[in-house]
């Protein structure tokens, strides 16, 4: 059973920002400054919870209750249209019941096409191949549902919805997906001129590849978006889908995440894979906020050269991390937020990211973590 809380007692809106100073506006007047994600809902779905009991309108109260300016709301190709390309209209109708009660609630929506069917994220480790970067129909067909989009919500006022042309890309060369922006770009522009588009770096959206996006020039209704969850063996600590889930060491925040003793037994464990290699190598380094910079510095160095807003779009830690490591990583992440103006969604409302206790295989939700919520909300925490 899912358990919704009223507004909880101690969960306060957001004060005046620090950030409202240092982020480029968009002609637009698409403004936000922290979100959080809608997952497993038209995106990613599971089967834990039916769709009409995990987010509701209750939900969206709850989200703007605590001090949250937007959401994130990822959709699947296969849970909006058919696979001859007809419209699931049952599912339509709950995304737009969904972007209206946002709206109602003055909470700003990104749109964002999460997984195609031509293209998943993380197909490597659940299954599949990606085919959309082969595939010409492929791109296009991502285009023409654009096109379906924005003929059912391009009416809505562009300071409240933007549209995310696709999550995560894993392009095998940097000019794959810019090409693929420019087309979809291209027709949405001929269409909606003024909505805002947020545009996310090739291979899983890392700041680090940032600086090879490419944009029209002139352009200054889009954002760019990078997502991180560095240093992973912290952040994903224990996840059963990542390559390094065998360790069940102890992890530390700030400083190294491992010991020098336990570092060397997951070396000897992964032997010399080195598609794990980047995950052992990072969690060795120092880690606190001028790490957290050097990260995300590609990202927030171009915005700053192109005079774009920069988004993080996505993330967060495990409940599995120790308690007070996990809040330390919070604060820290969202304080270079802050102080470079960067606007964030932490994945993810519900979920084992989520920000109510998470109750695992039950599938189910606890009480909302106020100390979370809080460190999310409130601008500027030292």
């Amino acid at each position: 059973m899912i358990l919704l809380a009223a507004v909880t007692p101690g969960i306060s809106q957001a004060k005046e920002s620090c950030y409202a100073s240092t982020a480029p506006a968009n002609p637009a007047g698409f403004v936000i400054h922290h979100g959080t994600n809608i997952s497993h809902w038209l995106s990613q779905d599971f089967g834990w919870v039916p769709k009409d009991e995990w987010f509701t309108q209750r939900d969206v109260e709850f989200i703007a209750s605590c001090g949250f300016d937007h959401v994130r709301l990822p959709v699947d190709e296969f849970e909006l249209w058919n696979e001859d390309g007809s419209p699931r209209e049952e599912n339509f109708a709950r995304l737009t019941k969904g972007i209206e009660w946002c709206r109602a609630a003055n909470l700003r929506v990104i749109l964002d096409m999460h997984v195609l069917r031509s293209h998943h994220f993380n197909a490597a480790n659940e299954g599949g191949t990606n085919t959309l970067f082969e595939d010409p129909k492929a791109q296009q067909h991502l285009a023409d549902l654009w096109m379906d989009l924005s003929r059912r919500y391009g009416s809505i006022p562009v300071s409240e919805l933007a549209y995310e042309i696709m999550n995560e890309p894993v392009a095998d060369d940097n000019e794959e997906w810019n090409a693929l922006v420019a087309l979809v770009l291209k027709q949405i522009r001929a269409v909606e001129p003024s909505r805002v588009v947020v545009i996310g770096a090739n291979r899983w959206q890392i700041p680090q590849n940032v600086p090879a996006l490419k944009f029209p020039e002139g352009d200054k209704n889009i954002i760019i978006s990078f997502h991180t969850y560095t240093p992973m063996l912290f952040t994903h600590y224990t996840a059963d889908w990542t390559p390094l889930k065998f360790y069940k060491g102890p992890v530390t925040y700030p400083g190294p995440i491992v010991s020098k003793e336990d570092y060397d037994k997951i070396r000897a464990e992964i032997g010399e894979k080195a598609v794990f290699g980047s995950f052992i190598e990072e969690a060795r380094q120092n880690w606190g906020p001028e790490l957290l910079f050097q990260v995300y510095e590609p990202a927030i160095k171009r915005a700053r050269e192109l005079g774009l807003q920069l988004y993080c779009g996505e993330f967060g830690c495990m409940p599995t991390v120790p308690r007070e490591a996990r809040m330390a990583y919070y604060r820290d992440i969202i304080r270079v937020y802050e102080e470079n103006g960067v606007a964030f969604a932490n994945w993810e409302y519900k979920g084992d990211f989520g920000i109510y206790e998470w109750h695992g295989k039950r599938f189910a939700i606890g009480a909302p973590d106020v100390e979370l919520i809080t460190i999310l909300t409130q601008s500027c925490k030292k």
